[in-house]
């Protein structure tokens, strides 16, 4: 769904999560059991299916202040009201405040969107992929598993480097620093940084399982 409203200003339903970070383009399921947050979604069920996901800081416990819009896509009704949804990423945002608390939180939020460059970005994209990929061919080599490099990888940089942040683990507070980032070339710089890392580290630990056995 393009968001192509001239009002860049809207109060939006807020659902944080512990510890999760949702980005763009990427699908959260979700089972709804909490009564306030059934309400929630019986409500958007009935008109706007939007809601704000915000990760939940787990060292103060407090949502962020940039997350991210998900869209109800399919929904599964079970026993006792609880549901199964399935949602996804749209448009970052930021709460500018907060209009309500009970019985779940709403927020007067800001879309947000990567500033426009004027740059080539399709080489720092390429890095990326490059290294994804050797980071992917790491990990096999290391634990001897076949793992298969998905072929709906995005090739334009805003949307890869949403993509690559997202399928970072373990690592809920870098995620939530990439979604802040408003410059898609420093987010695709970041990620290069992470990933020759991590791929450093892997090469390392190949190399020393090689000499063991």
């Amino acid at each position: 769904m393009a968001f192509s409203e001239s009002i860049s200003v809207r109060e939006l339903p807020l659902f944080p999560l512990p510890e999760l970070v949702l980005f763009p383009g990427r699908h959260l399921p979700l089972h709804i059991f909490e009564f306030r947050y059934r309400i929630m979604v019986n409500t958007l069920l009935q008109g706007d299916r939007r809601f704000g996901v915000l990760m939940l800081d787990p060292a103060t416990g407090e949502p962020a202040q940039v997350g991210c819009c998900a869209e109800i896509l399919h929904y599964q009704r079970l026993p006792d009201d609880r549901m199964k949804v399935l949602t996804i990423g749209q448009q970052r945002f930021r709460v500018l405040s907060y209009v309500r608390e009970k019985p779940y939180r709403v927020g007067l939020v800001e879309w947000l969107e990567d500033t426009p460059t004027n740059g080539n970005l399709a080489p720092l994209a390429s890095d990326v992929d490059r290294l994804l990929r050797d980071v992917v061919r790491l990990s096999a080599k290391l634990t001897s598993q076949e793992i298969e490099i998905p072929d709906n990888i995005p090739t334009l940089p805003t949307e890869l480097s949403y993509w690559v942040a997202s399928n970072l683990y373990g690592v809920a507070l870098e995620q939530q620093s990439l979604l802040e980032m408003n410059d898609t070339e420093a987010r695709l710089e970041r990620e290069v940084e992470i990933l020759t890392s991590t791929r450093n580290h892997l090469a390392a630990r190949t190399a020393l399982k090689e000499v063991l056995e």
